[in-house]
């Protein structure tokens, strides 16, 4: 028995030792190596296990370039064709940026997010409203629907969205559905069989066919994009599923509130999200759509601007994080005032430096999360960047009301940042995300008054209270955040 458990702790050092080496020489995040080292070597036969399952990036490299590479080719087509040339679009608006040009300029040198001067933007907010538009905008589509969707459900949101795509692929309009295969996981075969028998091209991105396979579980399409006629367009955080509205009819089973942010555009800007779209869809079909004027229409230019648009997405075939990027640039542009709304927050040492340092330097900072997310894990592990913050200075609200899912950003009343992406270690290194950054005071303001509206449902962490929680929901608080870059 002995000569057993010697052999069986020999065994297990060798393998952690082994895979000590591979995830020093392959992971690029201190915080994260450090996780999985303390894994392999602390949780015997199940560290081992769970790095071997999403540590190991098996095919992320090759199959990402090629994605990158498509993405390029096509881009630099369209480039020569739809956009204009970055520099002249700042030299003639950039003076209406003010301090934020820092942010336009940090966008543009990437190329893929041209600055959108004749774009309109209409706030939705929940489910309710955001599926009201939705519906109206596809009724009235001529030529083709593009979605992009990391949730897709089945269920009677799903049916209601697919009756109108149907309907309008019979009528000859072209629909194309990108769906992400695991969050998508409540879209049954019939409903996806019904959906192409009706005329619709139906992809899953990076389709899971063993869940065993989990690495595969790592880089999801995350996004939530909506592109019609190649005018109208539409992301946030609101997916295709019954509990994102409040609606009677269709919540019927919802336990919580839901609430959630979202946005409307027509005009340029959704050029770059039908680029975004198209790209992924050449990637995921093997297609090889062209940038035509089928889908990226001439739109007339209108009056001088009072907001402008930058679409900005990133992903693992991303050689920078710009919407982590966009974030942090954000940030340091602030002189009075920046507001969050994030589900879930886990940042990275960076994000956290920098809201920290604005704090201390005067500007006021306030942070909504939910009280309780869907993810008690991410809860737990969140609670000890709370309490940096507030020592900082940062005030930190938690949401009562239900579940806040929204993820938006004001700076200094005149900037904005609405879309797909969480402020989570997640959001910024393993999914496809993709978010709004406007610039004007209209969508900032309907923001703050949003934001204004959930404080008063939502409960200030006292400070002096918050010291007082017990040991054992420390140590539970503190264990999560050790594992944290790995949520």
């Amino acid at each position: 028995m002995k000569l057993w458990l010697t052999i069986s702790i020999a065994v297990h050092f060798l393998l952690a030792a082994l895979a000590s080496i591979r995830i020093m020489s392959e992971t690029r995040s201190p915080a994260k190596t450090f996780a999985y080292l303390l894994l392999v070597f602390f949780l015997p036969v199940a560290g081992l296990f769970i790095y071997l399952m999403v540590g190991i990036n098996y095919r992320k490299r090759k199959l990402y370039n090629k994605k990158l590479t498509l993405n390029l080719n096509f881009y630099s087509d369209l480039r020569k064709r739809i956009f204009p040339p970055a520099g002249k679009m700042l030299k003639e608006y950039g003076g209406l940026l003010g301090d934020k040009e820092y942010v336009a300029r940090l966008l543009l040198k990437d190329n893929l997010s041209p600055l959108s001067v004749n774009t309109n933007v209409k706030l939705l907010i929940n489910g309710e409203n955001k599926y009201r538009d939705l519906i109206e905008a596809m009724e009235s589509a001529k030529d083709h629907i593009h979605l992009e969707y990391y949730i897709f459900a089945s269920d009677e949101t799903g049916e209601r969205i697919a009756e109108v795509l149907m309907r309008k692929a019979r009528e000859g309009v072209k629909v194309r559905l990108i769906y992400d295969d695991f969050g998508s996981k409540h879209m049954s075969n019939a409903f996806e069989k019904r959906l192409k028998a009706a005329g619709i091209e139906v992809y899953a991105f990076y389709k899971i066919y063993l869940i065993l396979l989990a690495q595969r579980l790592n880089y999801r399409d995350h996004r939530k994009i909506v592109v019609i006629d190649g005018h109208t367009g539409f992301l946030g955080g609101i997916n295709i599923a019954n509990h994102y509205t409040n609606e009677p009819e269709y919540s019927a089973k919802n336990k919580v509130y839901w609430r959630d942010t979202h946005v409307r555009l027509e005009g340029s800007a959704v050029y770059s999200l039908q680029y975004i779209f198209l790209a992924t869809w050449n990637f995921c079909s093997g297609q090889q759509l062209k940038a035509d004027e089928r889908y990226f229409p001439v739109i007339p230019a209108g009056p001088p601007p009072e907001q402008m648009v930058q679409i900005v997405s990133s992903g693992p075939d991303s050689p920078n994080s710009l919407v982590f990027l966009s974030f942090l640039a954000a940030i340091m542009t602030a002189r009075k005032r920046i507001r969050i709304t994030t589900p879930y927050f886990i940042p990275n040492l960076t994000l956290m430096d920098a809201l920290k340092a604005a704090a201390l330097a005067g500007v006021e900072i306030e942070l909504l999360v939910p009280e309780k997310s869907d993810a008690w894990i991410i809860d737990l592990a969140a609670v000890p960047y709370y309490d940096e913050l507030i020592l900082a200075g940062v005030k930190v609200y938690r949401y009562k009301k239900g579940f806040v899912h929204a993820k938006s950003m004001t700076i200094d009343g005149m900037m904005s940042i609405v879309g797909t992406s969480n402020m989570d270690l997640r959001s910024f290194d393993f999914n496809f995300e993709v978010n709004a950054v406007i610039y004007g005071t209209e969508t900032a303001e309907a923001l703050d008054r949003t934001f204004d509206e959930d404080l008063k449902v939502s409960e200030l962490i006292n400070k002096e209270k918050w010291k007082k929680r017990g040991p054992f929901r420390r140590i539970q608080e503190y264990s999560m955040r050790l594992l944290s870059s790995l949520l």
